[in-house]
């Protein structure tokens, strides 16, 4: 049974800007009792999130040490930090001064772009099923913007001027470089290295997500995304310049997401890893507030074909690998409901 049948008519939830304005007071749909200092206590990994050099993948010389890299990176963290991507700081700092043009825009302005009581796409935060329901501390615009034809210009920002532009410019260059990374990780697990990029299908998608995590009167107590997965193959997060907030969960332990400048962080989804069979997978990780600055990322998730039936790559099942995962198809069209659950769509398609 879905939310929809069990619950009480969807609403939108009150742009947390607004909260913001009125903090003394916070719904209780914000606040985890539980949540303490220990949101603040996340460790810093001795050796890092795994560092990827999308540069050395290229090269003949270097390629085959890097790919291993990914291949360990993905099996133990499910995530890395690509550098040398071929984006230039200026170009990822005007990605980010759209997103915070945007956000400072007049309530009435941001309005304009609110998305329907049945859809993602557009300006709002979390759409509550349940009374019971946890609420995220953060103001999101999603926008569909690959393939073209999916584009629905309605909801995309007029102001700023250059909003359109750039979005498409960065498109542009995740596009291609999803298929770098999609190549990358065929070819670590010795598969032709179009494997993954023909499970996609043709109409592939790409979704857009500007995020806002106004300050936090109770950061201590409030989320800015609860713990999940994404549904996604493969997420790429441009991370605020200065404020760090994104945490992963590995071994029942929160580790944080150091910046490191102009890289952009890597996670694969649920899809790669029923895709994979389990030999990559996909990451748990949460969002922290923070008391007294706000944070603004940028996430692009890389999705296939909606059509597409997704199952594990024949290849990579054998005696010592069964089938881990049923097939799924239209993915997406669960999660978000999972999601605002606190569930896994994922533990649904495990055998």
């Amino acid at each position: 049974m879905s939310e929809s049948q069990s619950s009480p008519e969807a609403v939108f939830g009150k742009p947390v800007q607004d909260l913001v304005l009125n903090s003394e007071n916070l719904p209780k749909s914000y606040i985890y009792d539980e949540g303490g200092p220990g949101f603040k206590d996340a460790l810093l990994p001795s050796e890092g999130i795994p560092v990827v050099d999308l540069d050395k993948i290229i090269s003949p010389i270097t390629s085959e040490k890097e790919l291993q890299k990914i291949r360990q990176a993905l099996n133990s963290w499910g995530c890395f930090q690509a550098i040398n991507h071929g984006m230039t700081s200026s170009f990822l700092d005007k990605v980010r001064e759209i997103s915070k043009q945007f956000f400072e825009l007049p309530k009435e302005e941001k309005e304009k772009y609110a998305r329907g009581p049945n859809d993602i796409e557009g300006y709002g935060n979390d759409t509550i099923f349940l009374e019971t329901q946890r609420l995220d501390w953060t103001d999101r615009l999603y926008l569909k913007v690959q393939p073209q034809d999916n584009r629905n210009f309605k909801f995309w920002p007029e102001i700023p001027n250059d909003f359109r532009a750039t979005a498409i410019e960065y498109t542009e260059k995740i596009r291609l470089l999803s298929e770098v990374i999609s190549k990358a990780m065929a070819k670590s697990l010795n598969l032709e290295e179009d494997c993954f990029l023909k499970e996609y299908g043709e109409n592939a998608e790409i979704i857009m997500r500007f995020n806002y995590y106004p300050p936090c009167p109770m950061a201590d107590q409030v989320l800015g995304l609860k713990p999940h997965a994404d549904g996604s193959t493969v997420t790429f997060l441009l991370q605020d310049k200065e404020v760090e907030g994104l945490q992963v969960l590995k071994d029942n332990l929160w580790y944080k997401v150091p910046i490191i400048s102009d890289a952009l962080f890597v996670n694969v989804g649920d899809q790669i890893e029923i895709l994979s069979n389990g030999n990559f997978w996909s990451p748990i990780h949460r969002v922290v507030t923070n008391a007294e600055k706000e944070r603004l990322t940028i996430a692009m998730f890389c999705i296939p074909d909606l059509e597409k039936e997704i199952k594990p790559v024949d290849k990579l099942v054998n005696e010592s690998r069964p089938v881990l995962y049923r097939p799924v198809k239209n993915y997406t069209d669960i999660f978000f409901k999972y999601y605002q659950q606190g569930k896994r769509p994922i533990e649904a398609s495990k055998i």
